[in-house]
């Protein structure tokens, strides 16, 4: 069984093996649905929980669409401009509901998609993913604190302190829990961010 600072450290490698999708990495042709699924797949597919889920498949695009989170294809290809759409759309799903992606979305797709304003969704979208090495080293950082904090709360060795293989697992439901606290908190100001948006600019009403 691996001990708990072997698991920190395979979390923190982890972290350093991931990447995003760089502009210059997407085609500058526009693509069909499948070849979309395709590149998704390949650029993507190391954040996958399990080998056989999948990143992306039709039925996810023509829903992203229908629910107004994806502005239609023309004539049935995807432009650069779909596919960045769809790479923060694959970053928020697992997070917040179609409804908030569509409001944290909306204005970026209204001003900056398929228009000629300098500031360009491809440009948008490289500042937005430019400020993620220096959130990375913080995450890591957060990441080590969270894991000597249930090390403290839950110490072994001392008197009356657990028994040393129960103090590892009260440790490791420790740092979970502090995890996923974190998370639920940063949840929750992202939904009323998107409730906040929502009250001031209302979803328009399909024609």
């Amino acid at each position: 069984m691996k001990t708990n600072e072997e698991r920190l450290n395979e979390l923190l490698a982890h972290l350093d093996s991931l990447d995003h999708i760089h502009v210059d990495e997407i085609p500058q042709i526009d693509l069909y649905m499948d070849q979309v699924t395709t590149f998704m797949e390949k650029h993507l597919g190391e954040l996958k929980r399990y080998p056989e889920d999948k990143v992306l498949t039709k039925t996810m695009i023509n829903n992203y669409a229908k629910n107004n989170l994806l502005p239609s294809p023309v004539k049935k290809k995807y432009t650069q401009e779909h596919i960045l759409l769809l790479v923060f759309i694959y970053y928020f799903k697992n997070l917040l509901s179609f409804t908030d992606i569509e409001t944290v979305l909306s204005y970026v797709t209204e001003h900056h998609f398929d228009t000629d304003d300098e500031s360009s969704l491809a440009e948008i979208y490289t500042k937005v993913f430019s400020m993620e090495h220096g959130q990375m080293d913080r995450l890591k950082e957060d990441v080590k604190e969270k894991f000597e904090k249930a090390k403290e709360t839950f110490p072994s060795g001392a008197e009356g302190s657990a028994e040393p293989e129960n103090a590892e697992s009260l440790q490791l439901f420790g740092f979970i829990c502090e995890l996923a606290f974190d998370v639920f908190l940063k949840k929750q100001m992202i939904e009323r961010l998107a409730d906040e948006l929502r009250a001031e600019n209302p979803p328009k009403k399909k024609k």
